[in-house]
């Protein structure tokens, strides 16, 4: 009996062990710069001779430069990731500057495979997520204002936007937890697929008129 206590704690470690790399394994190399020529397809990026890496694979620059917002929504994202640093690919990270003008918005959308966490560098942002499904059939909103400053993260894959209360522009960069995070925008993506969703579909979805529902596909369809 006096050896069951150790054993037992062995068995639990190697277990918790065990679990711990389940998960995306680490980088198993210094780093695996991204050869966007490649045609060859793989979850991730190809890595290109390790020995051709220079300084550019690992650089960007531009981020001191604003957005042009002058479209619909006031906004514009400057996305730094594995398109624009082949260096970040296998490294989990990259990040984004977000321009807007006075009540500019950056609208409902999410990041299925990375964590946000933004820091306003100017202005005056309202910015929220909603949860996932509850089990009480809730979704929760969580929203606060921000200041030059302030920092607000935004859980993976959750719906969230960033909008500018104020009446100047205003400035956030953000970081993400992936080397391609990307994105998927609501409205876009509900009302704007390619082909688009059945009105039957949409109608009985969002409780709207078959006449909105087509007025809303016309906004954001392909060729808009």
């Amino acid at each position: 009996m006096e050896m069951a206590a150790p054993l037992l704690v062995f068995v639990l470690l190697s277990l918790a062990t065990s679990l711990t790399f389940a998960s995306d394994p680490s980088s198993l190399q210094d780093f695996c710069v991204a050869d966007n020529t490649s045609t060859v397809f793989v979850n991730g990026n190809v890595c290109k001779d390790p020995m051709l890496a220079q300084a550019g694979d690992f650089f960007f620059s531009g981020l001191d430069v604003p957005g042009n917002t002058s479209n619909k929504q006031g906004s514009r994202v400057t996305p730094v990731n594995v398109l624009q640093i082949p260096g970040l690919n296998t490294l989990g990270i990259s990040m984004a500057r977000i321009d807007f003008a006075p009540y500019g918005l950056n609208p409902p959308h999410t990041h299925p495979r990375g964590t946000e966490i933004i820091v306003v560098q100017e202005g005056t942002l309202l910015v929220g997520f909603v949860t996932s499904n509850l089990a009480n059939g809730e979704n929760r909103f969580i929203s606060k204002v921000l200041y030059k400053g302030d920092v607000f993260v935004f859980p993976i894959g959750l719906i969230h936007f960033q909008f500018n209360v104020g009446q100047t522009d205003a400035v956030a960069f953000a970081a993400l937890s992936s080397q391609n995070p990307g994105v998927i925008t609501i409205a876009n993506a509900v009302f704007g697929s390619n082909l688009p969703i059945s009105d039957d579909v949409l109608t009985k979805a969002f409780q709207l008129e078959k006449n909105v529902v087509d007025y809303l596909q016309a906004q954001f369809g392909p060729k808009n």
